[in-house]
C-alpha cells in the first residue's frame, strides 16, 4: 500500500510542484490548503491550520472518496510535510506573519506527534541566515553557509522560522520521532530561468539570496528522500542546488564581490554559498535542474 502524506500548502509555489513529484513516485497524498490545487487525484480539503482542531480533524481523515470503500476509518498518515505559511514578509503585517507561521507550525507538528506520525517535514528558509529580509545591506558571518551557523534573523518571517526549527526539536526529542527541517532556498519554477540573466549582469541583486536558488522539482527529490530516510531524529538541511548563479567561480566572485565577508573553509568550483553538502552526503540528493541547462 501507497504510503499516506498529508502535505500543507501544496497549492502554494513551491507546493504545486512537489505535490504531483511525489504524486508520481506513488505517495497517496491529501492537500490541506486555503485553495484547491489543480493536480488529478490528489484532494485539497480546505484548512486552516492555525486552527488545532482543524489539523487534528485533517489528519484522521480520508484522502478521497474511494477510503470510504474499505470499509475501515482512517489511520494517522505515514508522514506529514508542512509547507502551508504566509510564504514572506510584505504580505501581511508582521505580527500576523510571526502568528500564522509560529502556531500552524505549532499545531501540525503537535497533531502529528500526537496521533503518533513517526516522519514530519518542515519548510524552514534561507531567511534564517538574516540577510535576506535585513534592513539594509548586512554581511554574512561568513561562507559557506551551513546548517551550524548562527543564524540571526531580523525580520518577523525569518524569526518565525528559527522558532519553527525550535518547535520542531522539541517535539523530536519528546516523542522520539523523525522532524526534517529545510532551509528552503529562493524557489524557481521551471518559467523563471530567464531571470537568471538579469541574475548574471546584476550579481549583487542576489546578494540577499546567497546567490543560491532551489529548482522547485529538485525540492520534490529532496522531500521524497526526506520521507525514505528514517532514523535521524531532529534535521536541519539546506535544500537549495548545488551551484553558485554567477559568470565566475565562486572563489574568484566571492572574493572580487564581498571580501570582507571571510571564509570558514575553501570554495571549490562553483559550490553554492549556501551549501548543501549535507543533503548530498546524508539523504544522496543529486541535483537534476542546474540552471545552467536553462540559460
Amino acid at each position: 500500500m501507497a504510503k499516506r502524506i498529508v502535505f500543507t500548502g501544496g497549492s502554494g509555489k513551491a507546493g504545486k510542484h512537489v505535490v504531483p513529484w511525489l504524486q508520481a513516485k506513488g505517495y497517496d497524498i491529501l492537500n490541506l490548503d486555503l485553495k484547491p490545487l489543480d493536480c488529478p487525484g490528489v484532494n485539497t480539503l480546505i484548512t486552516d491550520v492555525t486552527d488545532s482542531g482543524q489539523v487534528f480533524n485533517a489528519l484522521t481523515m480520508h484522502h478521497g472518496f474511494e477510503g470510504y470503500d474499505r470499509g475501515k476509518v482512517p489511520a494517522a498518515p505515514d508522514a506529514v510535510i508542512h509547507f502551508a505559511a504566509v510564504p514572506r514578509v510584505l504580505i501581511n503585517p508582521d505580527n500576523t506573519t510571526y502568528q500564522v507561521n509560529v502556531m500552524s507550525t505549532y499545531n501540525v507538528i503537535e497533531a502529528a506527534a500526537k496521533l503518533g506520525v513517526r516522519k514530519v517535514i518542515i519548510a524552514s528558509s534561507e531567511t534564517t541566515y538574516g540577510v535576506c529580509f535585513a534592513e539594509g545591506d548586512k554581511d554574512y558571518h561568513h561562507f559557506p553557509l551551513e546548517e551550524d551557523y548562527d543564524i540571526d534573523p531580523m525580520d518577523s518571517y525569518g524569526l518565525s522560522k528559527l522558532l519553527n526549527e525550535k518547535t520542531a526539536k522539541a517535539f523530536a526529542m519528546r516523542y522520539g520521532i523523525d522532524i526534517y527541517a529545510l532551509r528552503i532556498g529562493n524557489v524557481i519554477e521551471p518559467h523563471e530561468y530567464p531571470m537568471f540573466r538579469g541574475f548574471l549582469e546584476n550579481p549583487m541583486s542576489r546578494k540577499r539570496n546567497a546567490w543560491s536558488y532551489i529548482d522547485a522539482r529538485d525540492l520534490g527529490q529532496i522531500c521524497h528522500l526526506c520521507i525514505e530516510k528514517d532514523g535521524l531524529g531532529f534535521q536541519v538541511f539546506n535544500a537549495v542546488n548545488d551551484t553558485i548563479t554567477t559568470k565566475e567561480d565562486t572563489a574568484t566572485f566571492l572574493k572580487k564581490y564581498v571580501p570582507q565577508i571571510p571564509l570558514k573553509r575553501e570554495m571549490k568550483g562553483n559550490e553554492a554559498p549556501l551549501s548543501n553538502a549535507k543533503i548530498r552526503e546524508v539523504l544522496g540528493f543529486r541535483e537534476e535542474h542546474d540552471w545552467r541547462k536553462y540559460i
